[in-house]
């Protein structure tokens, strides 16, 4: 499906799934061209030796060479004009706007101390899915795990921003979703509970803390910290 270049924005999506999109519409892309646009989104500027290596790593260096171009052929057919050439390295259009660099500019911003996430337009992306889910390249798997750690701080940070401006229900909401995608995260869970007490829902932070407690003793044989236990009133936890 080719696209009109005077269109909007040409955009990456990332994040959940591959996607991408020119003037809201979803554009075919082959598999080939999809971990091309994926791996120079995620490397800005490559060599075509080394884009050719990593994808099609067990082919000869001529069968990869080949592969690559005949990759690049097919996207230009499709009219997905994306990719800039200079010379032997190669990096994705300017034009093309890629969700997972806005996610990171703002998870940055959130984990930053001295930074102010405000009413970042972007803030929605820390509650996306993980980078190309279902991938198993392993410069994916590296990128997605790193992407992952650097969103369940912005969580726990977001949830303790919100949590200090009385925006009680929404910081609940950042920090139950990083107890989503990490159960076993002890910083995690003690977000929820500083959200409950601020609250002063003592009963709801006692019962996180207990299926907390209980989740940790059977899956590591591990108890709480003392830093979250001192978190609820003296005596609340004994009884789980």
């Amino acid at each position: 499906m080719p696209y009109d270049t005077s269109l909007p924005t040409p955009a990456l999506r990332l994040l959940g799934t591959f996607r991408f999109e020119v003037a809201g519409g979803a554009v075919a892309v082959e598999a080939p061209g999809q971990r091309l646009l994926a791996f120079l989104a995620l490397n800005r500027s490559v060599s075509r030796g080394v884009l050719a290596g990593t994808l099609w790593p067990e082919a000869g260096e001529v069968h990869a060479q080949g592969s690559l171009r005949t990759a690049l052929w097919r996207l230009r057919r499709g009219g997905q004009h994306v990719v800039d050439s200079r010379g032997e390295m190669l990096s994705l259009g300017e034009e093309v706007t890629v969700d997972a660099h806005a996610f990171l500019r703002t998870a940055l911003r959130v984990v930053d101390a001295d930074g102010d996430a405000g009413d970042d337009p972007c803030l929605g992306l820390l509650f996306a899915g993980d980078l190309l889910p279902g991938w198993d390249d392993e410069w994916t798997l590296f990128e997605r795990e790193r992407l992952r750690q650097l969103r369940l701080h912005a969580l726990e940070s977001l949830s303790a921003r919100l949590t200090r401006s009385g925006r009680h229900a929404l910081a609940l909401d950042a920090a139950l979703t990083c107890v989503s995608i990490e159960p076993l995260r002890e910083s995690a869970h003690r977000a929820v509970v500083a959200v409950h007490l601020a609250e002063h829902n003592a009963v709801e932070a006692v019962r996180q803390y207990g299926a907390f407690r209980r989740l940790v003793r059977a899956e590591l044989g591990l108890e709480p910290s003392a830093r979250f236990t001192a978190m609820l009133p003296p005596g609340a936890a004994g009884g789980w």
